[in-house]
């Protein structure tokens, strides 16, 4: 059980990363205009929850 938390951990810190980094959702200006600010920062703070979440789970399962 151990293992499955800490992937599934693992899975949440990356999935995190990658939601953070493209809050912006722009891309250089080839695809429309990108996010508004509320959508920004609504995506980078779930982005940090997941993030927050994923690291909990990680040391928990390394604590047992």
């Amino acid at each position: 059980m151990e293992k499955i938390k800490t992937w599934l951990g693992a899975f949440f810190i990356i999935a995190g990363i990658v939601m953070m980094a493209g809050s912006g959702g722009d891309c250089d200006g080839h695809c429309g205009p990108g996010n508004t600010i509320s959508e920004m920062i609504m995506l980078s703070f779930i982005g940090l929850c997941l993030f927050g979440t994923g690291v909990w789970i990680a040391i928990s399962a390394e604590n047992n």
